[in-house]
């Protein structure tokens, strides 16, 4: 019977889903005629025991096949169960930057509804098994958010951005083979007070995104930008906003070029030129070769006007001709800092990272939430100096 069976078994196994289901019937009535045929034999005096054991054994017979058959049915109907799911929602999309977007808006429409956000759209942002979905920033969305933004950080282009969980990285990225070699004075003080390392810290802040009613209703497109340029602006904002804040939040002192406890190096002029040029030749050469200027431009204007003297050819020059060194503008930079920005480190904690939602009872809009937590880290405050003007020229 066993080998009939088997036999059985690979012969329903190419069967349709239904024609197995047909098959299932025709056993199943057949199963029940010989239960009915047996119980009444049962209790037939005159029946026989050969007769009752026939009739015993074909039930069996039966019972088995229809239990072969079901398993094979069962089997394949889960199959194609499992395909027609694969051809619903984010599965059904061939275009994977379709695919990007409609996850993004699934994942703000499910937070703003108080609705769990499922593994398949974690999955498609970029999250693998590995997280379960247990990061609420997945990578898709943490590049798109940390690149890029509407209200730009313009230390993006010159400062390092990473996004490394508990990071702690040398200040300088090489030594020589005498370890007390450092050609930099001020850098070997500076290592030597406070340590040849630095451990990135999580300082948590939160970005608001306002989003209407119709914005919600309104295409997948709609939804993703409108959050993702709040989020972008809001980040960067916050990020310039540490970096170049003249009285720092307690906490956040370290993460300011103008706080005492950086300790960045000031370099006094009588004018704004002066106070950068001499802020450029105090630089070891280290630093200085890989120098940038960041000042505001009204700044660079006044230092225009000086130069030229009425001299129209100087408005056309770019800021390198005139100041030696890329210049990159900030109105946030009350007082030119130069130096070499690669010692200019920003990283986020993404893993833990989280979304929520909010509602400004006042205006009655929905606030999609993101609690970010990041650090800036000034590396070497030798790579770096304040231009100060202060009409008396001292260095």
């Amino acid at each position: 019977m066993n080998k009939q069976l088997k036999l059985k078994l690979q012969f329903f196994g190419n069967s349709t889903l239904y024609e197995l289901k047909q098959n299932m019937a025709t056993v199943g009535q057949q199963l029940q005629k010989i239960e009915g045929d047996l119980s009444q034999k049962a209790i037939d005096p005159s029946a026989s025991m050969d007769d009752i054991q026939n009739l015993q054994k074909s039930k069996d017979d039966l019972k088995a096949r229809f239990d072969v058959i079901k398993e094979q049915h069962d089997k394949l109907e889960a199959e194609q169960k499992q395909q027609f799911e694969q051809k619903k929602g984010l599965n059904a999309v061939s275009d994977p930057q379709e695919k990007v977007i409609q996850a993004k808006a699934s994942l703000i429409k499910n937070v703003m509804a108080n609705k769990p956000v499922s593994q398949e759209i974690y999955q498609a942002l970029g999250d693998d098994d590995n997280t379960g979905g247990g990061k609420f920033l997945p990578k898709t969305v943490s590049n798109d958010i940390i690149t890029e933004p509407v209200v730009r950080n313009q230390l993006r282009g010159i400062s390092a951005f990473t996004q490394i969980t508990n990071l702690e990285i040398p200040k300088i990225s090489f030594t020589l083979d005498d370890d007390d070699f450092i050609a930099d004075k001020e850098t070997a003080k500076e290592l030597k007070a406070k340590g040849d390392t630095v451990s990135f810290g999580r300082n948590k802040f939160k970005v608001f995104s306002g989003l209407s009613e119709t914005v919600l209703l309104g295409t997948d497109a709609n939804i993703v930008g409108t959050v993702e340029s709040a989020l972008q602006s809001g980040v960067a904002a916050k990020e310039k906003k540490v970096a170049f804040a003249k009285t720092p939040k307690s906490g956040e002192e370290h993460m300011s070029f103008y706080s005492e406890e950086v300790g960045i190096k000031e370099v006094n002029g009588q004018d704004m030129f002066e106070a950068i040029t001499k802020s450029i030749d105090d630089l070891h050469e280290d630093y200085r070769d890989n120098a940038t200027i960041v000042m505001k431009k009204s700044d660079y204007t006044t230092i225009i006007k000086t130069l030229a003297n009425g001299n129209a050819t100087l408005y056309g020059a770019q800021p390198e001709q005139v100041l030696g060194k890329p210049v990159v503008f900030v109105d946030a930079a009350t007082e030119p800092i130069v130096g070499d920005f690669s010692y200019s480190h920003y990283n986020y904690d993404i893993a833990t990272t989280q979304f929520e939602r909010d509602k400004d009872v006042k205006t009655g809009i929905e606030q999609f939430v993101v609690t970010a937590w990041f650090d800036h880290q000034i590396k070497l405050a030798s790579a770096f100096r304040i231009a100060k003007v202060t009409g008396g020229a001292q260095g």
